[in-house]
């Protein structure tokens, strides 16, 4: 099986280098990554720019990685029609630092990436993790999800979403399957404001991750990895 390896934290970030070594268990792994941070930028597409494409080094054993002077997104389009000779079997995108949950997923470059795939006919796996937290659960945890995942099979249009909470291995909960999307942000925005001395306010964005499971409904993914369990569900992509 051959699988594409993308993220948005950059190709410099231990997720990918984490997902990239997993998935070699599984398959040849290509890895093509943004080559600067890419958070938020959900399927942006780089129209008027021109993207750097280069063979980067990289921490594990892959057959190549590239990293590109721009968005997830582009990094799929520039594998697909660039970098590799055959359509891959999978796209793997991760492991993001911080969930990728309810509505935050509208804004993931993460799952932008993981939506560009499928949109390409390509099946694809989202992963995240809980933000600034160690990768014990993923790296104990996404082989055999990947293998349950993949024999299951998806839909057109459908990409798994994958999400690690914070956790140790031997607290782990568990697994939470066919969790549905939580219909609220886990991080709220919350800017810290300074005032110019022409008059105007310089805004910083500092997500505010929420504090308190106590709003969020039973059965979705937020409620599944606010309770310590891996959340396993499916995002379907708008256009198919």
């Amino acid at each position: 099986m051959k699988i594409l390896v993308v993220n948005d934290d950059s190709i410099h970030a231990p997720g990918i280098a984490l997902l990239a070594r997993k998935a070699s268990e599984l398959g040849e792994v290509t890895v093509v990554a943004p080559a600067n941070q890419c958070s938020a930028m959900s399927q942006k597409l780089s129209i008027h720019a021109e993207l750097r494409v280069e063979k980067a080094e990289f921490p594990v054993p892959v057959k190549a990685a590239y990293q590109v002077g721009g968005t997830p997104v582009d990094c799929v389009k520039v594998a697909l029609q660039y970098i590799l000779k055959e359509k891959p079997d999978y796209v793997f995108s991760g492991i993001n630092d911080g969930f990728n949950a309810g509505y935050d997923i509208a804004y993931s470059g993460t799952m932008g990436a993981a939506l560009e795939a499928v949109m390409n006919g390509i099946p694809a796996i989202a992963f995240s993790n809980a933000m600034n937290n160690p990768l014990d659960i993923a790296e104990a945890h996404l082989v055999p999800i990947a293998r349950e995942l993949i024999a299951k099979g998806q839909a057109p249009g459908e990409v798994w979403n994958v999400n690690f909470p914070a956790a140790v291995p031997g607290a782990s909960k568990g697994i939470l399957w066919d969790r549905t999307i939580a219909p609220l942000q886990f991080y709220s925005e919350n800017y810290a404001e300074q005032r110019l001395p022409d008059g105007s306010v310089l805004l910083t964005g500092r997500g505010a991750p929420l504090t308190s499971g106590e709003n969020v409904p039973a059965g979705t993914d937020i409620a599944a990895v606010m309770s310590g369990y891996i959340s396993i569900g499916k995002v379907k992509s708008m256009v198919l």
